[in-house]
């Protein structure tokens, strides 16, 4: 996973701004951002100034494979901005047939190599 599209919070107590930022997931939440591409506004009492997406800059990461997280996929379907169509992997079923089992081969010990007497009682 290469980038995320999240929100990053700013603001202050119980008073909460958000960005909503395209960034590593590495990355905590209120850590560094790759780019900037809108801002949240919970608590404005007009519906239409709540929420500013920059739509072009949202399609592209959409369009090279950023994920975002749920609340930042539902205000981007809030904003009017399509989704892409996340294809399915096809997983190909194995048609080979398993190999016939047979028992694993016994160890023969070796003979114990004979000890050459010449050599263990010369000492320089």
């Amino acid at each position: 996973m290469a980038v995320i599209l999240r929100l990053k919070r700013f603001g202050r107590l119980n008073h909460p701004t958000y960005r909503v930022v395209a960034t590593d997931p590495k990355f905590p939440r209120d850590g560094r951002i790759i780019e900037a591409l809108g801002y949240y506004l919970p608590l404005m009492p007009r519906a239409q100034e709540q929420l500013k997406l920059n739509a072009e800059r949202v399609q592209y990461w959409l369009s090279v494979g950023a994920l975002p997280s749920e609340t930042v996929a539902s205000m981007i379907r809030r904003s009017g901005i399509p989704m892409p169509k996340r294809k399915q992997r096809v997983r190909n079923k194995s048609t080979a047939k398993p190999p016939v089992w047979t028992p694993p081969k016994k160890k023969v010990p070796r003979p114990p190599k004979p000890k050459v007497a010449g050599k263990e009682g010369q000492k320089k």
